[in-house]
């Protein structure tokens, strides 16, 4: 019978087999580790709810107000994509505010409320985001009320709102039966601001920029020198909404199943304050 000395000095001792034991185990190990995690029923990636919207509209803002339960103090703008882990619930409307964060009762979802940045030339961030929507339940477009009757924020925010609807359009024209429709919820922030448009006027300002936008591209690809026949089938993959309607609104956007609700509010004050988007968002999570 080999001594405890001899057992040590063989497996310490260079040889062919040994050397193929330790590579199968070095690299066949974190392998199968994975493979457990990967099949265990707890191993499960929760949904996600994209914040979208241009700078300074409130975006980090809210996901410190939703993650924290108390009015932020300063943030700065996002540069990447930041996601934090939260609790929905809908048992009812006292449960389902986002102050009752630490409420153990009751049932809840968890969900990933993931901040994207806004800046122009980071945007292929969110939109990369918003390509990868295996488990994203909802988006939040959050808008700027207070200076959207301005230009210089409509113009911009418009945009990129409409590249947004533009993707989730194509996604739902060209999606298995399988994949559920995303909702968006354009929310209107900054209500306490004396400037702050209301609700039905972020929409009526939105979907007439919209109509504008899309006109200014149908008009550009008519003028790029496309040909005749190809036209119609260039046009109407681009054509946000109806095709061929005067005017946009997101009611039409029912044709593709997807639903825009406009909500006022505000990150900074309690009154009108972030409760409706908090709502909103947990009937999307746990619905």
């Amino acid at each position: 019978m080999a001594t405890f000395t001899e057992i040590v000095e063989a497996i310490m001792t260079p040889s062919i087999p040994l050397v193929i034991i330790g590579i199968i185990i070095i690299l066949g190990g974190p392998l199968i580790f994975h493979l457990v995690l990967a099949s265990s029923s707890s191993y499960t990636v929760p949904p996600s709810v994209l914040l979208l919207g241009p700078d300074n509209s409130g975006k980090t803002s809210l996901m410190t107000l939703f993650e924290r339960g108390a009015n932020p103090s300063k943030t700065h703008t996002s540069q990447i994509a930041h996601s934090v882990e939260l609790n929905a619930s809908t048992d009812s409307a006292t449960k389902a505010s986002f102050r009752n964060f630490d409420d153990a009762t009751g049932t809840h979802t968890k969900f990933l409320l993931v901040d994207t940045p806004g800046h122009g030339k980071l945007r292929n961030v969110a939109m990369g985001k918003l390509a990868r929507t295996e488990k994203v339940k909802a988006v939040v477009f959050m808008v700027d009320a207070a200076a959207l009757g301005e230009q210089e924020t409509i113009a911009p925010t418009a945009a990129y709102l409409y590249d947004v609807l533009l993707f989730l359009q194509k996604r739902a024209s060209s999606k298995g039966k399988d994949k559920a429709s995303i909702p968006v919820l354009i929310a209107a922030n900054k209500m306490d601001l004396f400037t702050a448009l209301p609700a039905t006027m972020v929409k009526s300002h939105l979907e007439m920029e919209l109509s504008r936008i899309r006109a200014s591209k149908s008009k550009g690809l008519l003028d790029s020198g496309v040909g005749i026949d190809d036209v119609g089938s260039e046009e109407q993959d681009g054509w946000l909404g109806e095709y061929g309607s005067e005017k946009f609104t997101f009611q039409q956007m029912n044709e593709f199943d997807i639903d825009i609700d406009v909500l006022a509010g505000s990150v900074s004050t309690e009154e009108p304050g972030a409760d409706k988007w908090w709502w909103w968002i947990a009937q999307r999570v746990v619905g």
